[in-house]
């Protein structure tokens, strides 16, 4: 740990002025970042006597080792930019919020030239009408269900809409009612766009504005004595009133308003949000996150409010957030919601009334939820720091191995070699970090020799990075000899393979771990452990031990080392049949006359895989685009041919039993 007295700065050397500033540990990586309206007092009080500081904040100091800042011209650029900076460098010691599930929208394709309704998952993208996030998505789909009665717009995937636009005939929805049938010309484009922006009317709040219509309708329609027209419309009236049941009133003056409540804990904190519009709650969700510095109630409301908004277009932001605590810096606040709507946004505390009573209502919420948080997470959280402790004892490191780097190898019968590499942070996998490799220029059949390659080209570009010569323009302190800044000086990223793991796991024995080792040494590399572990006993081998380490069968160590040796054998497997799958369509489609590069990989791209291509009909198959019908037709001869037997001159497409080192 780094005494903070060593890499404080010079007096006066901090500006009195506005400015985002981070914390970097040895190696370069950040470790936490900050904003402030003045960086000089701010940074000044992280240097106090350490035995002052809150305890993460003690721990933070004395885990980095040098700091930096950047001066801004305001308050509201201080919040983007550290916004920013915390999705870019992901600080071990920024709270970061995450949905502990991944919510279910109502989206609606407006840029499409018939538009349809959907229910989804995942980010947002252009050109579409969302609504929600809602909690469950049966819920979605009842609703959706009785508004396609009133609104009988498009719902369905586009392979259904062109197949039915094809056959001149209708889906189901179409014969019963729940759909326009635009397919088959019931509706022109334009009559289904005035159905769709009632919906769409009605699903922003605007409800009795649709009910008051087709009253009027209901009226004009017995005036004329046409029952049956009436009938259906008083039906129609019956379905939005059962809608609008689901969506109870919250806020009688028809507020919109987004409503966000937090409940912490020393250690968690868990948020919860209520989306209002016309006065009925649309959408509900919540995050639960890590207290991992000293930030207050007011601090946390900010990081929430700038995570949920960040990125919206206008329309998703309402007129009025409620917070139950104002944030420190408000009015920055307030300026960049405003500049996000395009027009006046209040931040409130809620004092009594209606919206009062609501706040305690979400507030009571993210109390549930953080005590169901922590029910399901309690023995997690406790188990890997458990199974750090172990793998430490076992293999005799000198600290706890926070960041663990797998390593595994895939072929088939010695051709399309792959490796994978796979990372675990505090126990958890890091996704964003895997890499793949392939290798070249190594017998298939040795796999000591791919992980040879494989180690090799790994660190040699860790070390390339590391001693990068660029750096970072700042206003801060100039770079010292504590490290280098890992980021790129051109995009300003964390480089990809800039930091050094805690331990090497490779997927074999002995062999696979000599290899691993022999590749470190090459490199100059001495301080980094390597291990591996054998599938036939789960055995734990280290470089220079003529015997395994063996681990309890109930062991949490041994069990964490084979979820990550698992994850490596998963990620290499799905990425050989990846290259495997697309070598075989292209063998394949090599006779085809008139299908060059470009068409087969528009081919590939449209349906993915081997199995899904052979799938496809002739009209799916010229509907990609530079395949006429003419070559659909010899595509689909050409992957329709027998298999060729076992014996002849093509290659076989069966795959050996699995072998030790993650052979497939």
């Amino acid at each position: 740990m780094a005494d903070p007295a060593t890499y404080r700065p010079a007096p006066g050397a901090i500006p009195d002025a506005p400015g985002v500033y981070r914390f970097l540990d040895a190696t370069g990586r950040v470790v936490y970042v900050g904003k402030a309206k003045s960086l000089r007092p701010r940074l000044s009080s992280y240097f106090q006597d350490v035995a002052n500081l809150h305890p993460r904040t003690q721990q933070m100091v004395t885990s980095a080792a040098r700091v930096d800042w950047t001066v801004v011209a305001n308050e509201v650029e201080a919040l983007q930019l550290e916004y920013t900076w915390i999705k870019e460098y992901d600080p071990r010691f920024n709270v970061k919020y995450r949905d502990d599930k991944s919510y279910p929208w109502l989206a609606v394709t407006v840029g499409e030239e018939f538009p349809r309704v959907m229910v989804g998952r995942g980010p947002k993208r252009r050109s579409v009408k969302y609504f929600g996030p809602y909690s469950h998505a049966w819920a979605i789909r009842e609703t959706v269900d009785l508004l396609l009665r009133v609104f009988p717009m498009r719902s369905c995937s586009a392979g259904v809409f062109k197949r039915s636009a094809q056959i001149g005939r209708p889906c189901l929805l179409g014969y019963i009612g729940k759909c326009a049938a635009p397919c088959v010309g019931r509706v022109s484009a334009e009559q289904h766009r005035d159905i769709v922006d009632d919906f769409v009317a009605f699903m922003s709040g605007r409800t009795a504005e649709q009910v008051r219509r087709l009253e009027l309708e209901m009226k004009a329609a017995a005036a004329e004595l046409d029952y049956e027209r009436a009938a259906r419309l008083r039906d129609d009236i019956g379905a939005l009133e059962r809608a609008l049941e689901k969506n109870a009133v919250v806020l009688g003056d028809g507020t919109d308003a987004d409503v966000i409540a937090l409940h912490e804990d020393p250690l968690e904190v868990a948020v919860q949000i209520f989306s209002v519009r016309g006065g009925r709650i649309r959408g509900q969700r919540g995050w639960v996150a890590d207290k991992v510095d000293d930030a207050g109630t007011g601090d946390l409301v900010e990081r929430a409010v700038v995570q949920l908004y960040d990125g919206e277009r206008d329309e998703a932001l309402p007129r009025e957030v409620l917070v139950p605590t104002m944030p420190s810096d408000s009015p920055a606040l307030e300026e960049w919601l405003s500049g996000l709507r395009g027009a006046r946004v209040a931040l409130r505390v809620p004092q009594r009334g209606d919206k009062r009573a609501l706040m305690e209502t979400v507030e009571r919420n993210a109390g549930q939820s953080l005590a169901l948080h922590k029910t399901r997470r309690a023995s997690d959280l406790t188990t890997r720091n458990r199974a750090l402790e172990e793998i430490q004892r076992a293999l005799g490191l000198d600290a706890a191995p926070l960041r663990i780097e797998c390593y595994d190898v895939s072929n088939l019968q010695g051709t399309q070699v792959v490796a994978s590499m796979v990372v675990f942070e505090d126990g958890m996998p890091r996704k964003s970090e895997y890499r793949r490799f392939v290798i070249r220029g190594v017998d298939g059949q040795n796999d000591v020799a791919s992980m040879h390659e494989t180690i090799t080209r790994r660190f040699r570009r860790m070390l390339d990075e590391q001693s990068d010569s660029g750096r970072v323009e700042t206003d801060g302190p100039a770079d010292t000899d504590d490290g280098p800044l890992l980021v790129d000086p051109d995009t300003g990223r964390p480089r990809k393979f800039a930091y050094a793991p805690g331990l090497v796991v490779v997927d074999g024995g002995p062999p696979q771990v000599a290899a691993a080792q022999q590749a470190l040494s090459e490199l100059g590399i001495v301080d980094i452990p390597v291990c591996g572990l054998a599938k036939r006993l789960e055995e734990v081998w280290v470089p220079g031990h003529e015997d395994p380490v063996v681990l309890p069968r109930s062991s949490e160590g041994l069990y964490l080392l084979q979820r990550v040796r698992d994850e490596a054998h998963r990620f290499a497997i799905t990425h050989h049949r990846s290259r495997r799958s697309r070598s075989m369509v292209e063998s394949l489609l090599d006779d085809v006359p008139g299908l060059g590069e470009v068409r087969r990989k528009a081919l590939l791209t449209r349906f993915g895989s081997l199995k899904r291509l052979r799938a496809a009909t002739v009209d799916e198959l010229a509907l990609v685009p530079g395949i006429g019908r003419a070559t659909a037709e010899s595509i689909a001869a050409a992957l329709h041919q027998p298999p060729v037997r076992a014996g002849s001159d093509a290659p076989t497409d069966t795959s050996p039993d699995p072998m030790p080192g993650g052979t497939p």
